[in-house]
């Protein structure tokens, strides 16, 4: 067991804890872990591309561990670049604290809080010393930089660096997860794609915004899908377009569709399917516009046309629903007039598209929507 100083506050019924941890202390016992399956965003910073960095990356690269039951977006390389290079500068000149302010750290076990004195609030905390047992609600990326300079040739006047954490302990994961969104969407603008994962996933889960969160990590993460790598998920990364603005699309299909359709027993297996039916939609999409559907000149992937898209999908789900039987022939032949009635010239990046824009992103989706609607083919069942 691990014996530090604590002064314990309390908050109506929940408690929590203020440490003075060394900076050994925190490389030994705090997990850095983020949502997803990217650690760290792909874009090396200009330090790391000229070999110049103060951090040694691959050894970083080891330590961040990606889970779908974390929270924290992926890490920031030029956030830990710049921290780094603040913290030296901080041990050189001496003008200001290094971490003037405290990280929230989570222990899943509880402490245990023993008072000496006559203040019953002062005392020392027992916890768990095992390697990972802690993780960071607020600070990741400090604590990285911290843990990046300890590995590096200034380790050793690092050591002494005094690390000031509030600990909570023992909160369940929803707890968590919600303190972190307060946090951050009070204090700290929370990218909307991360929210949606989480609150699709973590926060609240809402069945329908989970078979969204999947649909969606689907198109982008499958191999051979019309939208590989193409979406930014969590906010972050190489794709073009963000994850929330898909997602709210999607749940406004998915409503449009109980709204119209209300009492429909076959809602709940579409939206149990719904992954299949987007894969299924987005690959007759992508097969109707293939000439164009990874031309630079074209808009046929841009966030607009792919929202255009989804707003005009429930016409084909209802549609199919009443056809009955495999549903990928139907689909294909309900697309297939797109290619004479709508034609790839429509999404000419300086023709068609732009002389069309009808003053806005919302207002041209639903111009494009109903165009898309307009020039489907609809079989008698």
């Amino acid at each position: 067991m691990l014996t530090v100083p604590a002064l314990k506050v309390q908050q109506f019924k929940q408690e929590f804890y203020l440490l003075n941890l060394s900076a050994t202390d925190v490389q030994r016992l705090v997990r850095f872990e983020v949502l997803g399956e990217a650690g760290l965003d792909s874009r090396p910073s200009a330090a790391r591309r000229t070999k110049s960095s103060l951090v040694n990356w691959t050894e970083i690269e080891t330590k961040v561990h990606t889970s779908e039951k974390a929270f924290q977006r992926p890490v920031l390389r030029r956030k830990i670049e710049e921290l780094a290079q603040h913290y030296r500068d901080c041990r050189d000149d001496s003008a200001v604290p290094a971490i003037p302010g405290a990280v929230l750290l989570i222990s899943e076990e509880p402490v245990v809080f023993s008072s000496h004195g006559v203040n019953p609030f002062v005392g020392l905390v027992q916890m768990g010393e095992g390697e990972g047992s802690l993780r960071v609600l607020d600070g990741q990326h400090r604590l990285l930089a911290l843990d990046a300079l300890l590995a590096s040739t200034d380790g050793d006047a690092m050591r002494s660096v005094q690390v000031p954490a509030i600990l909570f302990a023992g909160l369940p994961a929803p707890s968590i997860v919600e303190m972190f969104v307060t946090i951050n969407s009070k204090h700290t603008r929370l990218n909307p794609s991360l929210l949606y994962s989480l609150k699709g996933r973590q926060l609240y889960p809402d069945p329908i915004d989970s078979a969204i969160h999947d649909t969606i990590k689907s198109l982008n993460g499958r191999e051979g899908s019309p939208l590989e790598g193409h979406v930014k998920l969590l906010g972050v990364g190489r794709g073009k377009v963000p994850q929330a603005g898909i997602a709210q699309e999607m749940r406004a299909a998915i409503d449009r569709l109980e709204a119209e359709h209300a009492g429909a027993t076959w809602i709940n297996s579409f939206v149990d399917n719904l992954r299949r039916f987007y894969e299924l939609y987005f690959r007759e999409v992508q097969r109707v516009f293939a000439e164009v559907w990874t031309s630079r000149k074209h808009s046929v992937r841009s966030t607009t046309a792919l929202r255009a898209f989804i707003q005009a999908s429930p016409e084909v789900a209802a549609h199919i629903h009443e056809l009955g039987g495999n549903p990928q022939p139907n689909v294909r032949a309900m697309l297939a007039p797109w290619m004479t009635r709508v034609g790839c010239s429509r999404f000419e990046t300086a023709g068609a598209w732009r002389a069309k824009a009808a003053g806005g992103g919302k207002e041209t989706t639903r111009v494009v929507a109903r165009e898309l609607v307009a020039s489907m083919s609809r079989a008698s069942p």
